[in-house]
């Protein structure tokens, strides 16, 4: 990990509108949506799935998806 507010986590949740419920490493739960560069790649992202997740300096409970871990 590069920065401080990127973690891992697993997708619990499938929420309306983008949104997805992300349990973080470290307990914390997070809504989290596609970034941009998964949007254009066009990731796929399912319940169960091990994302990274970079979280918002502003709102430590709000993240963007930047991939999946493998």
């Amino acid at each position: 990990m590069s920065n401080d507010s990127e973690h891992e986590g697993i997708i619990d949740e499938a929420l309306p509108r983008g949104l997805y419920r992300v349990r973080l490493d470290d307990g914390r739960q997070v809504r989290a949506t596609l970034g941009t560069h998964a949007k254009r790649v066009m990731i796929k992202v399912l319940p169960g799935d091990r994302v990274l997740v970079t979280l918002s300096p502003f709102d430590p409970s709000r993240g963007r998806i930047n991939g999946k871990v493998v």
